[in-house]
């Protein structure tokens, strides 16, 4: 139908104004290293097949979050990711948080083997305050007979704090790069960003929607990530913004028109191309590449799963998903605590029935978080508890019951906290455990007796239960909106 509606809306302009150039994008964000096919759908194989297939000249554009998530991209410190990007032929990509996943040791060297541009306005060396050799602000392409500036936007958030670089205010850092890109006078500005409309949506990063406000007429593309959404044809104004989801299942193609008179972009619009194998194909040349990087014993299988354990939640009015659910009884038993906390966006893949491979586990959880035990009041749970529930639920707890209802401003009231069936007191301490990336939120800055329990890491935990038997889901409905 939207297809329909486009053509129809670009016959009635054709009547009343002069064509001009017109101009080509393909776009990715979050491949998180995700390199393979999943169940016949995904990877750069696919991706190059469909590029090869585009007629007029493109620019291919990536939002950052490539360097890490499998073991392939693990065991090389993302180098891998940035050898198959190569090969496909990216134009350019801006910086994801996981960029820093390698630590600022792993960070430099990572990008330099890039032969795409990789922007990032707003990032600076502390030392110098200049922006890195390996970056820049933004690259002027020639396509085809239009220019096309692209401006880089660097997630500020890394996922390791980093001692070398610091990060200017987003806006700005955008100004002062959209002026100088302006005096090469492109036909279209895009900027590619490492941040979500689904953020500026719900009321949290402002400045994503700020983009069309202060710069109307003149930013033409915004190119998002980051929170592995899909998002097709969103307008703020005249500005059309773009997500393209996650793991490489599928590219966005963003083509826009320009009036030869005017020189202005008359229409922009997007579609979102599913990179399924029996329609797309596999390139082979990308396909025998992505094979000689695959980790030797990663598709061994270690386990066996008795059902499937979804990643999403299962029933409705329920906020919990079983394999989040599991995961957090796994570790809690480990941690020999009242409460462990996980959170959802950690995991990344639901765990299908049948077989598992040690792959299918650095899919589900790539990090090397060990887990931490800790005392916090009730107080500080609770509040915890109510700011992780909204816009989206953002973690589970093994131990607590909870429910809760959202008020027409979508903030959370009635919230009721149980644990063993007793209410949370506010002023008695409890003992809870986090994996180490939760236990970092400032909300247990204050927390006592904090220490690292053991030494097996989350996934190690998650593996050695597989080894122990078959794994089944637990009952989900601990965390339920009214």
């Amino acid at each position: 139908m939207l297809k329909k509606l486009l053509l129809t809306a670009l016959v009635v302009v054709c009547c009343s104004v002069v064509w001009g150039k017109t101009i080509i994008l393909y776009h990715t964000s979050d491949v998180h290293g995700f390199f393979y096919p999943q169940q016949k759908v995904g990877g750069y194989a696919s991706l190059a097949a469909v590029l090869k297939k585009e007629k007029n000249p493109f620019l291919l554009l990536d939002s950052g979050d490539f360097a890490n998530g499998t073991i392939e991209t693990k065991k090389t410190k993302g180098m891998s990711a940035v050898e198959l990007m190569n090969g496909v032929g990216y134009d350019a990509a801006t910086v994801g948080n996981h960029e820093f996943d390698f630590k600022d040791d792993g960070f430099a060297p990572l990008l330099k083997k890039a032969n795409f541009a990789v922007l990032a306005a707003n990032m600076r060396e502390k030392a110098s305050g200049k922006i890195p050799s390996f970056l820049k602000e933004y690259q002027v392409f020639q396509v085809g007979d239009a220019k096309v500036a692209v401006i880089g936007l660097a997630n500020r958030h890394p996922t390791n704090p980093t001692k070398l670089y610091t990060f200017t205010k987003p806006l700005k850092a955008l100004d002062n790069a959209l002026k100088k890109a302006e005096q090469e006078k492109p036909d279209a500005v895009v900027v590619l960003v490492h941040d979500s409309l689904a953020d500026y949506k719900n009321g949290i990063l402002d400045y994503m929607g700020k983009i069309a406000d202060k710069f109307q007429g003149r930013v033409h593309v915004v190119l998002g990530g980051h929170a592995h959404r899909i998002f097709q044809n969103e307008h703020i104004k005249d500005t059309l913004y773009v997500e393209s989801g996650r793991y490489l299942k599928a590219v966005s193609k963003i083509t826009l028109e320009t009036n030869d008179e005017t020189g202005k972009i008359l229409f922009s619009f997007s579609e979102l191309i599913p990179l399924e194998i029996e329609k797309t194909g596999e390139d082979a040349k990308i396909a025998a590449l992505a094979a000689s990087l695959r980790e030797p014993g990663a598709d061994e299988v270690i386990g066996h799963a008795g059902e499937t354990l979804s990643k999403r939640p299962v029933k409705e009015g329920e906020k919990d998903s079983p394999l989040d659910d599991w995961i957090s009884d796994t570790c809690r038993a480990y941690t020999q605590t009242d409460i462990f906390i996980h959170n959802t966006g950690g995991t990344r893949i639901a765990i299908e029935k049948g077989d598992v491979t040690r792959r299918t586990l650095i899919d589900l959880f790539p990090f090397e978080d060990k887990m931490v035990r800790m005392k916090v009041t009730g107080r500080t749970l609770k509040k915890f508890i109510r700011e992780g529930l909204v816009p989206w639920n953002k973690y589970v707890y093994s131990g607590l019951q909870i429910s809760y209802s959202v008020n027409k401003k979508g903030r959370v009231k009635d919230l009721h906290v149980l644990l063993n069936g007793r209410p949370l007191e506010n002023q008695a301490e409890y003992v809870i455990a986090a994996n180490s990336y939760v236990a970092k939120n400032n909300a247990f800055a204050k927390a006592t007796d904090r220490q690292t329990v053991g030494t097996q890491s989350v996934r190690g935990l998650i593996e050695e239960a597989f080894a122990n038997g078959v794994v089944f889901p637990p009952q989900t409905g601990r965390i339920l909106q009214r």
